[in-house]
């Protein structure tokens, strides 16, 4: 297990159905509740927050690797660790996945390749081969998705041409044109906007070792031409387009692509958000560092320098292998952190100590997250929303153009179960917020409202498909919760829609779609507990519906698992191996609708017990949401430690009446 660089991300790294309990030694779910509580207590941090390691799949390192070729920045020893780990993640079928057990990924594998020939590989090692052999049986680099061939092209590796048209022009254009920045997601805009600059400047890497990687073409690279998938008439248009633009572009004036590149460049230095970066994502970050540097600013400036260290700040070292993580989550991990504690202390048995309580541990992390709620900050948000109050959260250490509605609920949610008058404010102007951030239709997306331009995705660019922010189950439970706890009448207008929104948008099967977990079970659990805070009569048929799923797709051993396969379409879910945070999820949203003494229940609350580990926490290798379906997954470390531990407690709850509110 790799340990946190900063010391802010340390971390201590028989049932039987009707009225009776689980089938069990004396205690035995009482000290399993014990032991994972304290052990999540020691993982708190100094100031109150918990904060754990947020893992993507080897893009990320790799990149990180390139980007220190591109600016001639070379870390021989940091990258040597960062290439055990890429190496150490090699799958059998040759290539790199991007989850545990996942299928090969032509992307990802090319620019894993390509950074371990930066650090020094030899292409004719057997691992290198083996990589090499599988990219070209998957048709070579030259098929590798747009962003790897924007990276290919600054290292010269392909032709300009084999990008698609991204004048840094794009930031003139109107609000009324098809194509506006505004109209595209948070995370897309601060990814694209550097990305215009680096395109429309042709940018060239340092490469001061003149690595190429010319093997994994099947024609020769400099042949290379744009490749897009023509799927619908609309992706053939947009095609079109792009050819046409790329044909004209000579004829932009040299003072109007001045005047784009330096609106471009004051977009996102005004969005640098300090040590934190641009976002508060390391894809962005890079853009924008190489972005920098190509527009000639001193490496030695405090710009640049804020740059890169928003990015090194991303890094995990261990003894002998390091990588970069995509971003961080200490908002979101304290908020379930506290959600779960707050859980364990609802039910105290008569033997129970004050050693017992977790009154302490909350109020620190509450307390810790009220200090971080926003106000009058700037945010890309208020352009659709001018007259709504800042009131949001953010999901990093800091992202205060780009607040979060799913984090922003959690976290409030967390504070109004304590029933402490201290956080009624934050609260309220939380609540405020949130329904001042619905999107037509009743539901809510993450940072956007109405983000729903889906012909945007048929773009040449947007062949990752996640160009937008459009509203999800998921989402639009965690904010119905929100607000009927903080106004159930006052918001009943908002919750009543949102209700309706999650009917239209249930699956065939029962279950929800999972925007930000993995995945069908996520977004089930997401909606369930939400429907249980608003008061929804468990008995009704859609929500029956999504419990006889829950139990048809429990696995044989009482637990739940599901694969970030069930993302990829025709296959709706794709069972997989018991995992415990799926198992808690699976839990949570049976026990919101009565669920208790049922069979299902009972397995799964066993599997739990069964699963626990010595140091009192849970271990799964699997990764636990997408960042972009298809495309992007990511580990959340803390899902194994507090979603276990919230699913016993919860249960312990409600087996038996509470001593104590």
């Amino acid at each position: 297990m790799l340990d946190k660089i900063r010391d802010k991300q340390s971390e201590a790294e028989e049932s039987i159905v009707g009225n009776s309990v689980l089938s069990e030694t004396p205690g035995t779910l009482e000290e399993t509740i014990q032991s994972a509580r304290d052990a999540l207590i020691t993982q708190q941090q100094v100031d109150g927050h918990w904060v754990y390691q947020l893992e993507a799949d080897c893009t990320i390192p790799a990149e990180y690797i390139l980007m220190n070729h591109f600016a001639d920045e070379i870390d021989d020893e940091l990258e040597s660790k960062i290439a055990v780990y890429i190496r150490e993640h090699q799958a059998d079928h040759g290539g790199w996945p991007l989850f545990y057990g996942g299928d090969f990924d032509l992307s990802c594998s090319v620019k894993s390749y390509y950074a371990l020939k930066m650090v020094g590989d030899d292409p004719h090692d057997e691992h290198m081969v083996n990589a090499r052999n599988a990219i070209l049986q998957h048709g070579g680099a030259a098929h590798a998705n747009v962003f790897t061939r924007i990276l290919m092209a600054i290292f010269e590796q392909v032709p300009w041409r084999a990008i698609p048209f991204i004048p840094a022009e794009v930031i003139l254009l109107p609000k009324w044109f098809p194509f506006h920045i505004d109209k595209v997601s948070y995370w897309s805009r601060v990814v694209m906007v550097p990305l215009f600059v680096l395109c429309t400047l042709k940018a060239k890497a340092v490469n001061p070792r003149a690595v190429d990687i010319r093997e994994l073409f099947t024609t020769p690279p400099e042949e290379v031409q744009h490749y897009f998938r023509i799927t619908t008439p609309l992706t053939r248009a947009f095609l079109i387009l792009d050819h046409v633009g790329h044909l004209f572009e000579k004829l932009v004036p040299q003072f109007i692509r001045n005047i784009s590149v330096r609106k471009c460049e004051k977009w996102f230095t005004d969005r640098m958000n300090e040590e934190h970066g641009i976002g508060g994502i390391f894809p962005a970050m890079v853009n924008v560092y190489e972005s920098l540097i190509i527009l000639g600013h001193d490496k030695n400036s405090a710009l640049v320098k804020q740059a890169r260290k928003a990015i090194d700040n991303l890094l995990v070292h261990g003894d002998d292998q390091s990588y970069c993580q995509p971003c961080m989550s200490p908002v979101w991990d304290t908020a379930l952190a506290c959600q779960t504690l707050i859980e364990t202390d609802a039910h105290q048995s008569e033997n129970a100590t004050s050693e017992n309580n977790s009154a302490i541990e909350i109020k620190r992390g509450l307390n810790w997250l009220k200090e971080r709620q926003l106000s009058d900050e700037p945010g890309d948000w208020r352009i659709p929303c001018p007259n709504l109050e800042g009131a949001g959260w953010a999901f990093q250490y800091s992202n205060y153009y780009y607040p979060d509605l799913d984090d922003t609920a959690m976290v409030a949610w967390a504070m109004h179960r304590t029933g402490d008058e201290t956080y009624s404010e934050a609260i309220y102007r939380a609540a405020i917020w949130v329904d001042g951030m619905k999107s037509k239709g009743g539901g809510f997306g993450s940072f956007e409202v109405n983000n729903t331009q889906y012909y945007l995705n048929a773009i040449p660019f947007a062949d990752h498909g996640a160009l937008l922010d459009p509203p999800t189950a998921d989402v639009t439970g965690r904010c119905i919760a929100l607000l009927t706890l903080a106004d159930k009448i006052k918001y009943e207008h908002t919750i009543t829609n949102a209700i309706d929104f999650l009917k239209k948008d249930q699956e065939e099967d029962g279950s929800w779609f999972g925007r930000w977990g993995t995945n069908y079970i996520y977004g089930t659990w997401s909606v369930l507990t939400a429907l249980e805070l608003a008061e929804e009569d468990p008995q009704q048929a859609y929500i029956r519906h999504a419990v006889s799923w829950l139990e048809d797709i429990q696995n044989d051993d009482g637990g739940w698992g599901e694969s970030n396969e069930s993302y990829y379409p025709p296959r709706h879910r794709h069972p997989n191996a018991s995992t415990s945070y799926q198992t808690a999820w699976s839990l949570l949203a049976l026990l919101a609708v009565g669920e208790v003494n049922s069979e299902a229940v009972q397995r799964g609350i066993q599997y739990l017990l069964d699963k626990q580990n010595a140091d009192g926490l849970w271990d799964d290798p699997d990764y636990t949401a997408p960042g972009f379906p298809r495309v992007f997954y990511l580990k959340y470390h803390g899902y194994t430690k507090y979603f276990p531990l919230w699913a016993l407690a919860r249960y312990n709850n409600l087996k038996e009446p509470p001593t104590k509110s």
